[in-house]
């Protein structure tokens, strides 16, 4: 088996046990509210670093670029409800246009 099948059979049963934990550990009862809350945000707030991350890094720099241009547009574009197809097309010409001034 190579380095990325084992690398993948243990992320996914790691996933699948953490999955699992869940209920096994609180069983019927329920999360207090505030927990709960904070769960319902962590999705969105794990996606958003994700994104400046993948934008803004190289390996152990920051790098300023197109790319922070293209996403500060989406996130104006989200901002204002565009349809996501829209997001995209117009993220995707500010950093076009941005590399083409530049």
């Amino acid at each position: 088996m190579s380095d990325a099948v084992v690398v993948l059979i243990v992320l996914a049963t790691g996933t699948y046990a953490m999955k699992a934990a869940g209920p096994l550990v609180l069983g019927d009862r329920r999360l207090p509210a505030r927990i709960s809350s904070l769960v319902d945000l962590l999705p969105a707030a794990l996606l958003a670093s994700l994104a400046a991350v993948s934008t803004m890094g190289d390996g152990a720099s920051i790098v300023i670029d197109a790319r922070l241009v293209g996403m500060a547009v989406a996130g104006l574009a989200l901002w204002k409800r565009a349809p996501f197809v829209v997001v995209i097309v117009l993220a995707s010409m500010a950093t076009a246009i941005v590399r083409a001034l530049g």
